[in-house]
């Protein structure tokens, strides 16, 4: 099978990028063609005058990826498209593309920037569905991308641009049973989303060790709750070591208040090469996910669960899907540092009990979340999109996700 893989890169690399390689490679070693069509957010700093001006319109409607996309699917003619992500240089131009070109096309829905500008449900450190529930004004009035009306605005003309022009993917792909709910309840057919989880490629191997230490593991941003996870730890009895790998927009100011708050025991350890960040969970007592959003499948958590390391995680989205609480880990409520707190003291203090979720969590990778189980799900969602016609038309679904709407 001839696949072409579309993904618009971030700044900072994150989940959807680890995603993108890995499946890349997967239908690589299965013996595929495998096509790339990649572009970078760094484009737009080279934008300066009216072309900054114009990226505005670029990023609602993009005539240059549209053209170039148009081009490649011409020449090379895959069976099928595969869209990680169109944001921001990209846009949904790629969607058209490939349907006047008479290809199907799968996009896995890593987000849910479909319906929210923010694109994670999020606003001041709380669940926000308004946008999706009434209208994007709401989202622009509260200036929820990047704190900024203006960028929150553009972000906007982007989702409804998409919806005038009907300019969707053929087949859907969800992270979770979670986000497979949240989409339908949003307005995507349910017939359109099949549901297929992330995997961990190459097997990190299982931790010989029960742990000395805590670890967070990914983005330094206000979504992911690292101002309760700080909080929690001025509240702990006991010093407990904790390690903070990665890196973002949050970093400086964390690194300042952990400072503030005296936290000594507390280290951040910057961003790390994926198989360094492996190494640093295999030694860990268990993981932390203390995300205030909804999280469709955290590469953390598979990745901790692939070291055999249980996952103290926020009672919310697929996170509290993924992680049985008990079993392959703990649950805490969102933003609530004090219970948070009592969870790890009582995960530390019970070593035992944790390195049996460790190991019921370890194998829960290798029923689950391994290159080998994945394969067949990807080809299955491969096969269904190239030999179906599309259950529902998703032109007639949509027809209510006006800009604005309610």
């Amino acid at each position: 099978m001839k696949i072409l893989l579309v993904h618009n890169q971030y700044q900072i690399p994150g989940g959807e990028e680890v995603v993108f390689e890995q499946e890349r490679e997967l239908l690589e070693r299965a013996g595929h063609t495998v096509l790339t069509y990649c572009r970078t957010n760094y484009e737009a700093e080279s934008y300066t005058g009216l072309r900054k001006f114009a990226l505005v319109k670029n990023i609602a409607w993009s005539s240059d990826t549209s053209a170039a996309l148009g081009l490649l699917l011409r020449e090379e003619r895959p069976d099928v498209v595969h869209v990680h992500n169109t944001f921001m240089m990209m846009s949904s131009s790629v969607f058209a593309a490939c349907r006047e070109a008479g290809i199907p096309v799968v996009q896995t829905l890593h987000n849910f920037r479909m319906f929210c500008p923010a694109a994670n449900f999020i606003r001041d450190g709380k669940v926000c569905e308004e946008c999706a529930e009434h209208t994007l004004l709401r989202g622009i009035r509260h200036g929820c991308f990047r704190n900024s009306r203006a960028a929150t605005a553009t972000v906007a003309l982007m989702i409804d641009s998409q919806r005038r022009r009907k300019a969707y993917a053929d087949w859907y792909v969800a992270l979770s049973e979670f986000s497979r709910q949240k989409f339908i309840d949003h307005g995507i057919p349910a017939e359109k989303l099949c549901v297929k989880p992330n995997f961990v490629h190459p097997d990190p191997g299982e931790r010989t060790a029960e742990g000395t230490y805590a670890i967070f593991a990914g983005r330094l941003s206000e979504e992911k709750g690292l101002d309760t996870l700080l909080a929690a730890w001025q509240r702990l009895q006991h010093d407990i070591p904790l390690i903070i790998v990665g890196d973002g927009p949050l970093l400086s100011p964390l690194q300042k208040k952990a400072a503030e708050l005296k936290l000594t025991s507390v280290t951040f350890a910057g961003r790390l090469p994926r198989p360094q960040t492996q190494e640093v969970i295999k030694s860990a007592k268990f993981l932390l996910a203390t995300s205030q959003c909804y999280e469709n499948f955290p590469m953390g958590i598979a990745e901790s669960f692939a070291c055999g390391v249980p996952v103290i995680c926020s009672r919310l989205g697929g996170m509290q899907e993924l992680v049985e609480d008990g079993f392959t880990g703990l649950h805490f409520t969102p933003g609530n540092p004090a219970e948070l707190a009592d969870k790890v003291q009582w995960a530390w203090s019970h070593p035992e009990e944790m390195c049996g979720m460790g190991r019921h969590a370890r194998r829960e990778y290798l029923s689950k979340y391994t290159a080998e189980k994945n394969y067949p799900l990807l080809m299955e969602i491969y096969q269904r999109a190239t030999t179906t016609e599309p259950a529902v038309d998703l032109e007639e679904a949509s027809a209510d996700l006006s800009f604005s709407r309610g």
